[in-house]
């Protein structure tokens, strides 16, 4: 390589990195004036014609406007998209929202998070799309695989939902209710009807990357096996995690069958242990996270897991159909709600 080609190296990449940075600020930009345009589009339609309250005769001018535009700019104006823009000057009334909105999330983002019925599970999804930095595509998956419902903040009452959203908001703050869920989906495994403890385990780290993903993005792979001796006896915790937005270790245990209440004093030696021997300072209590493939109720309601620091979630090998997994969902949404609120009264 000659001298001229060594010198202009790291001109070059410093030159590229510049490139890069400004096509992104581009990109940017555009998207965040975009965003605005068709929220003022969706206002002015809303307020001007549609105002009328005639729904059909609104559909009628709908479809005028659209073939016009589609005439005046091309492609990419036709009824389905204003109905978009509609649907968004609907939902975000307030132009100040619109404007936070617009340099955190893409319009790709924001037009699938408008089809999400129910406000609180909106605002669960843009705060986590944000948190956690979901491309359009992973916002997508996350939504039709029920994230806010497999979350445990979903089976708190709406005041404490809006109140974990808000601090989540302005504080940024992250509780273990807005990163933990139940069920994962762990189909990625390929595990045949019979398998082992140690199958499972293998199987989760050989496909550790999609693992991690389904548990949700802040998790760090620290350990297998990791080993604590106790009274000269040696006890091993199957997996270690880190949770930097936690700031806590995570304890992993993978079970097979339904949770047995034996599973509680195990963790929690393993939990004091991590407290004693592993919590570096500036770090929150370590917390336990106890896979299975089926829940006990009753057995972890009276166990009071939550004041010991441990989650219980439970696991599936193969996915079910989406009717069945609403049903399951939903009903054990409405179960965890309607005891929250036997308990406050």
């Amino acid at each position: 390589m000659s001298q001229t080609q060594n010198t202009l190296n790291p001109i070059a990449l410093d030159i590229k990195q510049m490139i890069d940075t400004s096509r992104e600020n581009v990109a940017i930009a555009v998207n965040s004036e975009i965003t605005l345009l068709y929220w003022k589009i969706g206002k002015r339609i809303n307020e001007e014609i549609l105002g009328n309250e005639r729904a059909e005769y609104g559909k009628r001018i709908v479809i005028s406007l659209s073939k016009q535009l589609t005439e005046d700019y091309g492609k990419g104006w036709g009824k389905t998209h204003l109905n978009y823009c509609i649907q968004f000057a609907e939902i975000f009334p307030d132009e100040q929202i619109v404007h936070a909105l617009r340099g955190q999330l893409s319009w790709t983002h924001l037009r699938t998070i408008i089809t999400v019925d129910n406000p609180l599970k909106r605002e669960f999804y843009i705060e986590m799309c944000k948190l956690e930095r979901w491309s359009s595509r992973q916002l997508q998956e996350r939504i039709q695989s029920m994230l806010f419902e497999r979350t445990a903040i979903s089976k708190k009452p709406d005041e404490l939902i809006e109140k974990e959203l808000r601090e989540l908001r302005e504080e940024n703050k992250v509780t273990p209710d807005l990163v933990f869920r139940s069920p994962l989906f762990l189909d990625f495994l390929g595990l045949k009807d019979k398998y082992s403890e140690k199958n499972l385990e293998d199987a989760v780290l050989s496909e550790l990357e999609y693992f991690i993903l389904e548990l949700g993005q802040g998790f760090s792979f620290i350990e297998r096996q990791k080993s604590m001796v106790i009274d000269g006896e040696d006890f091993k915790l199957d997996l270690l995690f880190y949770h930097r937005k936690l700031r806590r270790l995570v304890a992993v245990e993978l079970k097979l069958g339904k949770f047995k209440a034996a599973y509680k004093g195990q963790m929690e030696l393993y939990l004091r242990w991590l407290e004693k021997y592993d919590m570096q300072e500036n770090e929150e209590m370590p917390i336990g996270l106890i896979l299975c493939a089926e829940g006990n109720r009753e057995q972890i309601e009276l166990l009071q897991l939550d004041k010991s620091g441990i989650k219980i979630a439970e696991y599936l090998t193969a996915l079910p159909s989406q009717e069945l997994l609403q049903q399951k969902l939903h009903k054990a949404v409405e179960v965890a709600r309607s005891k929250m609120e036997n308990e406050v009264r």
